[in-house]
């Protein structure tokens, strides 16, 4: 068999509101834990309790993923905050820079 290459490049990765995604999901998840937690009964008779489980693993893993997403957009606020100082830094040190010549003026030989 051949390997498979891709024949164009992947596009770029949508940024969104991750956290309330993430957030919104783990709430339903909950929800509906909530929701079937009454008819307990019913689903064990029948041989459906793995609903109920199924919906409090969702609303506990999305909790993992709610302090996951947090993190991450933390991160990357602070990633392109200290890229932004460090822009402003150079651009003021090239200023600096700069200034010095402009006041000499050109130089006659």
């Amino acid at each position: 068999m051949a390997k498979w290459t891709p024949k164009h490049e992947a596009p770029e990765p949508l940024e969104g509101p991750v956290v309330a995604t993430v957030t919104g999901g783990t709430i339903v998840w909950f929800v509906l834990f909530l929701v079937q937690l009454p008819f307990y009964g019913w689903f064990h008779d029948h041989g459906h309790t793995w609903w109920l489980w199924t919906c409090l693993a969702g609303g506990g893993l999305g909790l993992i993923g709610v302090w996951y997403v947090r993190r991450r957009d933390a991160a990357l606020k602070r990633a392109a905050a200290a890229e932004a100082a460090t822009r402003e830094q150079q651009e003021k040190r090239e200023q600096r820079e700069q200034q010095p010549q402009q006041e000499q003026g050109p130089q006659r030989p």
